[in-house]
Order: C-alpha cells, then sequence, then structure tokens
C-alpha cells in the first residue's frame, strides 16, 4: 500500500528546529512500537512528505500555531507573522501527491499545525494542546484520505490489513 509519511517522522531534519521526530530514535516509544513501525516501512511504499517545507517555509523556522481554526484559517509564527498561506500550499501540495500517485492513508505528525489530526497547539505558544486539526491533516482527510500519527501504528497497521 502506498502510504504518505511525515517526513520528520522518518528522522529527516524538517521540524521548525531543525530536528525530527524519528520514530526508529524515540527513545519515548517501545520496542515494539518501533518494530512495528519499521514492519510498516519495509511492507509498504512510502512516500516522504512535509507540507510545511513544500509550502515555502526553510529549516529551522519560527514555531509557528493555528490561531483561528475555521475558515478562514490564521496561522501565525510566534513573532507574530501570518504563514497561513505557507500552511494551506502545503496541504494542498500534499493532497496533490496523494492523487497523483492514488495514496489513500497517511501517518502524520501528532499534534503538528499541518499533521496533527486529533489535537493541535491551541495557538497561544503556551504548548496547551486542543482538539482540533492541522490544515493537511484536515484537507487529506475531506478529501477521503485515511490519516494516523505516530501514536496510532497499531490501527494504522490495522487498516492497512484490512485494505491490501
Amino acid at each position: 500500500m502506498k502510504i504518505l509519511i511525515s517526513s520528520c517522522l522518518l528522522g529527516e531534519d524538517v521540524r521548525y528546529d531543525g530536528n525530527n521526530s524519528s520514530v526508529a530514535f524515540n527513545p519515548n516509544i517501545s520496542f515494539s512500537l518501533k518494530e512495528l513501525f519499521m514492519d510498516i516501512l519495509c511492507d509498504n511504499e512510502i512516500y516522504s512528505f512535509c507540507p510545511e517545507v513544500a509550502g515555502g517555509l526553510g529549516v529551522p523556522r519560527i514555531p509557528a500555531e493555528i490561531v483561528k481554526n475555521d475558515k478562514p484559517f490564521i496561522v501565525q509564527n510566534e513573532e507574530g507573522k501570518d504563514v497561513t498561506i505557507n500552511f494551506l500550499l502545503g496541504a494542498k501540495k500534499a493532497l496533490d501527491v496523494c492523487l497523483e500517485e492514488n495514496i489513500k492513508v497517511a501517518l502524520l505528525k501528532a499534534n503538528s499545525p499541518s499533521c496533527g489530526n486529533i489535537n493541535i497547539y491551541d495557538g497561544t505558544f503556551t504548548s496547551n494542546l486542543i482538539e482540533g486539526q492541522g490544515l493537511t491533516a484536515r484537507l487529506l482527510k475531506e478529501k477521503g484520505i485515511e490519516v494516523f500519527n505516530e501514536t496510532q501504528l497499531k490501527d494504522l497497521k490495522g487498516f492497512i490489513k484490512a485494505n491490501k
């Protein structure tokens, strides 16, 4: 199965702070989940993608959060600069890859203003999470693409098994 995966989860240094969110090397993730992640990578066709970089933001970059989570969306960085268009462009480019490659599922970074599929930061830059979706996760879901995060690897494996 073809899977779109957040580049940072694969160990690419594309996060806002210039680091990554590697599942394989995260000391807070159990070995059994790392093994499951590696099985998913080895058994499927992986498409690495970072919507924020694809949308024109550099690495490193000033942290950004969604400050208005309904249309018209507003995403600002910590200095107050509006970076909404970068997030929207990145989301559209992620969707384009999924449509061009017939990708039906994505594994995205939890809590990200682009990729979060369950929770996102509340826009106050105080590390407070609220229920919500990042702009990429939201767009993919709206277009019928299933979205999981790195805490849902067992669910992703079940989805893959049920849809092969």
